[in-house]
């Protein structure tokens, strides 16, 4: 049975990367805006990594295997 540790080890991975995105920027007129963009965009890149992560663990449809065709 697989675990959950990888989403986790993952997640903390993505908010080490979004604390830094939000120190590394520098000041300015767009920092808010630079900031939003980079921690909206992990945040996206980590949920779609995790949704196709553990729909592959838990598929929703057993794959069905067709003993006729495997001679």
């Amino acid at each position: 049975m697989a675990s959950a540790f990888p989403v986790v080890l993952v997640l903390f991975v993505v908010a080490g990367l979004m604390a830094a995105s939000w120190f590394s920027v520098r000041k300015g007129p767009q920092q808010t805006l630079i900031r939003t963009s980079l921690m909206l965009t992990l945040a996206c890149c980590y949920l779609m990594w995790a949704i196709t992560y553990l729909a592959q663990l838990h598929p929703l449809e057993v794959p069905k295997v067709n003993l006729a065709l495997e001679h």
